[in-house]
């Protein structure tokens, strides 16, 4: 017997909520808006270029806080240390580097090969000798290279999304669900600002997960909508949604909440590597049901109500299920 933490028969008005949820929604991105103006985009090391070094030490064991806390004498803007590999003597440090006004590439890379050998020199006094294992730095043009390509997957994906929905229900349908991607999207983004939190490939990369997770939900409500149409000659669209909505509810529950654990999980035994990925994970899986109940639905009415064509009940049932 299938589990369902939502009772049969509840109908709960979701469509009629609509106004209190686009309230919800504005004061988000205005909060976002409001972030964005007092801290501006901070940017990764992957977006606004820096340097990673890959080391090895020789003598003793150690962890993240202690170096971490040893590089904190030096003038060295976001610094990253992960464990690499097994044991407590191999690490990976990562720091973001310093804009300069004048100077050439050059220029540039000896100023971070001097913070690079300022940086051996204190951690070995602190730690005893190391072997450094490689060295790399990404300049500002690779950064702005990878936010272009990461816009780029981004848009592509919406527009696909917008196909693959028109092919498997109608026009119709497809608007609503880009609307609720976008906002997804959008509203993660907000509270990222707010939070002051860098946005990096990995938040990127949670970004695209958590579009693909919310257009599941979002087709599964949309996929029960087109049903309870077919079984009707005559329906009122905000009813179907309604009923639509809370017959898909206790699946949307106990979907949101097997994600939210795994990705909690993540979130405090992953470490620093995976960290900002599972937090962005953990305000989409959210803010994604969040959505798809309360988003796609009303825009898919309103656009109905506004463009849609009262007599042809027929195409605004979708595309039969073959």
């Amino acid at each position: 017997m299938p589990i369902e933490i939502i009772k049969s028969g509840t109908r709960i008005d979701f469509i009629g909520k609509w106004r209190i949820c686009a309230a919800i929604s504005i004061g988000i991105l205005l909060a976002g808006v409001a972030g964005f103006g007092v801290n501006g985009i901070l940017l990764g090391l992957d977006f606004a270029g820096g340097t990673e070094s890959q080391m090895r030490f020789l003598e003793k064991d150690t962890d993240e806080g202690a170096i971490r806390e040893s590089l904190s004498a030096l003038d060295l803007e976001s610094v990253s240390v992960v464990r690499y590999g097994e044991g407590q003597r191999e690490f990976l440090v990562r720091f973001k580097g310093q804009r300069r006004i004048e100077g050439a590439a050059s220029s540039e890379m000896t100023a971070e090969n001097d913070r690079v050998l300022a940086m051996v020199e204190l951690l070995e006094g602190t730690f005893g000798s190391l072997e450094v294992m490689r060295t790399e730095y990404v300049g500002p043009k690779v950064g702005e290279e990878l936010r272009a390509a990461g816009l780029k997957a981004m848009g592509l994906a919406f527009v696909f999304i917008l196909i693959y929905i028109a092919f498997r229900f109608s026009t119709r349908f497809a608007p609503g669900a880009v609307v609720a991607l976008i906002h997804d999207v959008l509203i993660t983004s907000s509270i990222w600002l707010v939070l002051g939190l860098e946005f990096d490939l990995r938040v990127l990369a949670a970004l695209l997960a958590i579009v693909g997770y919310s257009l599941n939900d979002t087709i599964i409500i949309y996929d029960r909508v087109r049903e309870n149409m077919e079984r009707r000659t005559k329906f009122d669209l905000e009813s179907v949604l309604n009923e639509s909505v809370n017959q898909t509810l206790s699946r949307t529950l106990l979907t949101s909440i097997t994600t939210l654990l795994a990705v909690l999980s993540l979130l405090v035994l992953g470490g620093e590597v995976i960290r900002p990925f599972a937090l962005a994970m953990a305000i989409g899986v959210g803010v994604g049901t969040y959505s798809s109940v309360f988003v796609a639905g009303p825009t898919l009415l309103w656009l109905e109500r506004r463009f849609g064509n009262p007599s042809d009940a027929a195409s605004a049932r979708g595309a039969s299920a073959s």
